[in-house]
């Protein structure tokens, strides 16, 4: 009987889990932020025990998934609305290389290697640095680059 509520308990909390990520409504999961990751790890937490019909309910498994997704939720909204706490949670792009030279303060402080920029320029179809107009470090730790022949006149570098 307790292996049948184990499947069942599993089986309710994963269509649960879906349910709820779709109305969150993430796209890819690429996309994940800090928050998102965090949210995904606490629901795994949360759910680990009703999943293995231990002691605690079914319910109180729900309960609490559905008090991280409204948390998530909230906190998708502040972002939203707020800049500053957008950027508190997420943090900022950092400029990499621009118009060819490479901000060693900006890769010192990320911890990126110029070995890192060639391996991203390479995956960009940029094998020479001294040809990227602009790699930024994206918030979600990928590296954009733009070369200079594909940078349109029409987008300004600020320096």
């Amino acid at each position: 009987m307790e292996l049948l509520n184990t499947i069942l308990y599993t089986a309710v909390t994963y269509l649960f889990i879906i349910a709820g990520l779709r109305l969150l409504g993430k796209k890819e999961l690429g996309q994940l932020s800090v928050s998102d990751l965090v949210f995904i790890m606490l629901i795994s937490e949360v759910v680990g025990d009703v999943m293995r019909a231990s002691n605690d309910s079914l319910a109180a498994g729900l309960i609490a998934a559905t008090t991280l997704m409204l948390i998530n939720r909230g906190f998708k909204a502040i972002k939203y609305r707020s800049k500053k706490f957008n950027t508190f949670l997420e943090g900022t792009p950092s400029i990499l290389i621009r118009h060819g030279k490479i901000n060693h303060k900006e890769m010192k402080q990320n911890k990126i290697t110029v070995e890192d920029l060639e391996h991203a320029g390479r995956e960009h179809g940029t094998g020479d640095i001294s040809t990227i107009a602009l790699a930024i470090l994206e918030v979600d730790g990928k590296i954009s680059i733009l070369d200079s022949e594909k940078l349109k006149t029409d987008v300004p570098i600020e320096d």
